[in-house]
Parts: C-alpha cells; sequence; structure tokens
C-alpha cells in the first residue's frame, strides 16, 4: 500500500496523538477499522468521523462522508480536544 501526499497529514495527527496521550499505547492497539463497519455505525452519534484532508483536496472532492467533520491536520492543537475523551474518533484522508 502506497502511502499518498493527501494523507500525510493524518499520519501525523495519529502520531501526535498517540505521543501527547497520557498512556503508553503501542502500534498493535490502534484499531484499524473497515468502510464497511464504519458505514454500520455512522448513525450512533457517539462515533465522530473526522477528515483531515488537506482543505484543497477536500473542496475538489465529490466525495464526503455525510457529518463527517472536517478538520485541518496542522491545526490539531486547536482541535484536538474539542472533542469528548468518550466519543470514539475516526480520522480519514481517503
Amino acid at each position: 500500500m502506497r502511502i499518498t501526499r493527501a494523507c500525510l497529514p493524518g499520519l501525523i495527527i495519529v502520531l501526535i496523538i498517540f505521543i501527547l496521550w497520557p498512556v503508553k499505547i503501542t502500534a498493535g492497539d490502534i484499531p484499524i477499522i473497515s468502510k464497511e463497519v464504519l458505514k454500520e455505525k455512522l448513525d450512533n452519534p457517539e462515533v465522530v468521523v473526522i477528515d483531515v484532508r488537506a482543505r484543497k483536496d477536500w473542496e475538489a472532492s465529490p466525495f464526503k462522508i455525510k457529518d463527517a467533520v472536517r478538520e485541518d491536520a496542522a491545526d490539531f492543537k486547536s482541535w484536538a480536544t474539542k472533542y469528548s475523551k468518550e466519543k470514539t474518533l475516526v480520522a480519514y484522508c481517503a
């Protein structure tokens, strides 16, 4: 699998989250969700889908997940704490 430049900000966010997280987390602890499982969870208010694509990629794309919140990966510090730790956050950059 090849990592595109558009996905790089999302990967950086994941790394920042786990560097700043108060508990030790290993790569095996990070769950990956399939699109099929995510689709089943989209109506769940406990799940927040965060689109971390670059603004130009997001604006140019006709494909967006319904009710996903677009956040700028570069501004992670400004939005990271606005989501409850009780919620399941799913970041994507496809």
